[in-house]
């Protein structure tokens, strides 16, 4: 199956990415075509049943919503006839733009896109877009009080388990769909891509935290906390209240995110260097990632107060392009500006960070 774009359909991926993630704009563009198509169609199916998640319809209107977007992935020739239904719902809590993309004038042609990518690497996304709308219809199911709890008005993950089980199903199941879609692409042998799936997951995850990290005030604003309720009894439940947070538990929620990026590190150093495309998008998720954790080291008195801001600035994300460019091949540089950021947060928070003689890390402080 021959797969090609009309500079209508490439100008749609285009619009759309950057319209919903500036972000994973910079990223798709790092690989080689048609792969960073399939990424763009990915990402934006990925946002299809993000909007179906983040909106405020009802339990049940949100299950029949899920059921018809898995559906639209086993069968992309239904779009119009699903979109068309959707025109009639109210997506309250989207932007515009999100808007847009559930609409048969603004949303159809993604799906004809989707429809065009051979079957073997069309397979990955459905299995892994299924996986996260089964995991987010778990999430939103308020009569299932295994996995989230409710406790003073706000909504959150039980223990920690299960807060790494939301990270799995939000983003670790985008890192195995795109490390699917690469293996695939670059043709990585068996033992080399079973190394990138064990990682995969961490990958996902540590993006899905720092962004948890990064937007604490604006999710409890929304009645969320992704950080678990284990955690919050702890301390009292004083980070729902922007007050009198220790610093030993700011310290655990960033060393945990850490601890997930480090991981990251190996997974971008497994990817063969033929795969440079590859690697610079990998790069080029990783890098911001610690950035925003290094902030929030540096700014670690306004964590979870009122002023808890952690977004960095576009000239730190235009270094960020720049390193992922400079270090994509070379292995030593990667190792080299990992461990120097660990070091340099860990010392920020008056953490000892020691490795192990069998290479284990030993933390104290």
């Amino acid at each position: 199956m021959t797969f090609y774009l009309t500079k209508t359909e490439k100008a749609y991926l285009s619009t759309y990415m950057n319209k919903v993630s500036r972000s994973f704009t910079l990223v798709a563009p790092q690989v080689e075509s048609p792969l960073d198509d399939y990424l763009a169609v990915a990402y934006l199916i990925c946002r299809v049943v993000d909007n179906i998640e983040d909106c405020t319809l009802s339990y049940q209107t949100k299950q029949t919503r899920f059921t018809e977007f898995i559906s639209l992935l086993d069968n992309p020739e239904k779009a119009k006839q699903i979109l068309t239904n959707w025109e009639l719902v109210e997506w309250v809590g989207l932007s515009p733009d999100e808007v847009e993309m559930m609409t048969t004038k603004n949303g159809l042609m993604l799906w004809q896109i989707y429809a065009q990518i051979p079957t073997k690497y069309r397979s990955s996304i459905n299995k892994w877009a299924s996986t996260m709308a089964y995991g987010m219809a778990l999430v939103t199911n308020l009569d299932d009080d295994s996995f989230f709890t409710t406790k003073r008005q706000i909504r959150l993950p039980l223990t920690a388990v299960e807060y790494n089980r939301y990270c799995f199903y939000v983003a670790g199941t985008v890192g195995r769909m795109i490390t699917e879609l690469a293996i695939t692409y670059y043709k990585i042998n068996a033992e080399i891509g079973q190394h990138l799936l064990t990682y995969s997951e961490a990958c996902g995850r540590a993006l899905q935290k720092t962004n948890i990290v990064k937007d604490f005030a604006k999710d409890l604003a929304r009645g969320d906390s992704f950080l678990p309720d284990e955690w919050m009894k702890e301390v009292d439940y004083t980070p729902f209240d922007l007050s009198n947070v220790p610093l030993w538990w700011k310290k655990r929620v960033l060393l945990d995110v850490l601890s997930e990026l480090d991981d990251s590190v190996n997974y971008v150093l497994k990817l063969p260097k033929t795969a440079v495309g590859y690697r610079k998008a990998g790069l080029l998720m990783m890098l911001p990632a610690y950035q925003t954790l290094f902030l929030a080291a540096k700014r670690n008195e306004t964590l979870f107060t009122p002023d808890h801001a952690v977004k960095i600035s576009r000239t730190t994300m235009g270094k960020c392009l720049i390193q992922a460019q400079l270090m994509a091949t070379n292995n030593d540089g990667i190792r080299a500006y990992s461990q120097d950021i660990s070091q340099q947060i860990r010392n920020i928070l008056g953490i000892r960070h020691e490795v192990s003689a069998a290479g284990f890390s030993n933390v104290s402080g």
